[in-house]
């Protein structure tokens, strides 16, 4: 299937890896221009670079990165067709009194509020292209789930703010979208502060053990392994393409049937 993304152009925050990673590598597998955001440069996005992804380092949570992105894709490219806000920080808590402001706010600022900057830096450039935002946002929005209380909560803001947007600019021509992924095969899992880390020494497995058979029997995951990073980018790039020009203001939740409700 062409999904016409050849010569659009995209922003990509949290670029230097997991889902960030594996959505430039997509976009460029598509002939789409990419702006890869990230802090630090890693061999793998530097790796993207030969391919044509032009990288910004800079924090998400400085006031000016949003414009610096914006003004990068426009200098270099011409247009805006595409924004992925998908920058998130998230750490292991023992439960909800582990958790003190600073914690709090920051987590607020990386996971949500640099998805309202640069959603807000990006809107007049998408406006006038017709453009498409998708949003990662987590099961965890709708998941009780002690261990990441704060980063659950911004990723709900994450989710409500993508049904927002889209009511306001669906008519205006601007689509607006969410991913919602279980447990993703991610540093955010596999690193060693990771989550797989914190799994595997309450199980006494190893971590490798704990995302291969722990985490999908624990968390009930009908498909019996968790997700893979490029799993998500295909579907990012279906909702940032024409193929989906009707789509809006929906939540695409992929977790191999971790939530049973609908």
């Amino acid at each position: 299937m062409d999904l016409e993304l050849q010569g659009k152009v995209a922003i990509v925050t949290g670029a230097s890896k997991g889902i960030g990673l594996a959505t430039v590598s997509a976009l460029l597998d598509e002939g789409a221009h990419v702006v890869a955001s990230s802090r630090t440069r890693t061999p793998e996005l530097e790796a993207l670079t030969a391919r044509g992804a032009t990288v910004v380092l800079a924090d998400i949570t400085d006031a000016d990165t949003p414009q610096r992105l914006v003004d990068t894709a426009l200098s270099t490219y011409g247009r805006l067709d595409v924004l992925v806000n998908n920058v998130g920080a998230g750490s292991a808590r023992s439960g909800f009194l582990d958790v003190d402001d600073a914690e709090w706010a920051r987590v607020f600022d990386v996971t949500f509020l640099s998805a309202v900057r640069t959603t807000r830096a990006a809107l007049p450039a998408l406006l006038g292209n017709g453009g498409a935002i998708v949003n990662i946002s987590s099961i965890n929005a709708r998941l009780p789930f002690p261990m990441v209380v704060d980063y659950s909560a911004a990723k709900a803001a994450v989710t409500n703010l993508t049904k927002s947007l889209s009511e306001e600019f669906a008519p205006r021509g601007v689509r607006v979208n969410a991913v919602s992924p279980g447990p993703v095969r991610t540093p955010f899992w596999t690193g060693p502060d990771g989550f797989a880390h914190a799994v595997a020494a309450g199980a006494g497995v190893t971590a490798q053990q704990a995302l291969d058979e722990v985490v999908p029997q624990s968390m009930a995951i009908s498909t019996g392994r968790i997700t893979e990073a490029r799993e998500v980018a295909d579907l990012v790039l279906f909702l940032a393409s024409a193929r989906s020009a009707n789509t809006t203001g929906a939540e695409f939740v992929l977790d191999g049937g971790q939530v049973k409700t609908i």
